[in-house]
């Protein structure tokens, strides 16, 4: 992973991601680590359909945190490869509407054939956070509050359609 190309701050060292993709039976593991962030910072991980701006399809996977050291260590369990994509072929069907700010959730969902996502990226967990690393304050979706802070890390040193889940074969 490196920095992000939308506000990146010198703050955040340009870092290689350390991945270790295991095909499993079920699902696959991922175990990534970070060296060189903001110490003590909350970040959300997500899985892309492109790395940076406007990002296509987004998955969740899960929180970082980073240690006194700007150390982050996350496992995350799930199917990360050639075959990640969502699918909503037929017609819209209801979705929760669980927030209305300062992102209100969809009412339903869009109607897509496959769209694979293969690119990761995370952001900072809240607007301060990154204000305090020098990358701005803007407000993004990007946590379960919606309230999340900008883009940190991506893996857009690959093409945006051919991220590096792309290569992990099933």
């Amino acid at each position: 992973m490196t920095r992000t190309s939308f506000r990146a701050a010198a703050a955040i060292g340009t870092t290689a991601l350390a991945a270790a993709a295991l095909a499993g039976t079920t699902a696959t593991t991922t175990s990534d680590r970070w060296p060189a962030l903001p110490k003590k910072t909350a970040f959300d991980f997500f899985v892309l359909q492109v790395p940076d701006f406007p990002f296509g399809l987004s998955w969740y996977q899960g929180d970082l945190k980073t240690d006194k050291h700007g150390r982050a260590y996350a496992k995350f369990v799930g199917r990360f490869n050639e075959e990640t994509f969502t699918i909503a072929p037929v017609r819209p069907a209801p979705a929760p509407v669980v927030h209305d700010s300062p992102t209100a959730d969809a009412s339903t969902n869009p109607v897509t054939a496959p769209v694979h996502q293969y690119h990761l990226g995370f952001w900072f967990n809240s607007p301060k956070a990154a204000d305090k690393a020098g990358c701005g304050a803007n407000v993004t979706p990007f946590n379960g509050e919606h309230n999340a802070g900008t883009q940190a890390m991506n893996t857009r040193q690959f093409a945006p359609d051919a991220g590096p889940l792309g290569r992990i074969r099933s």
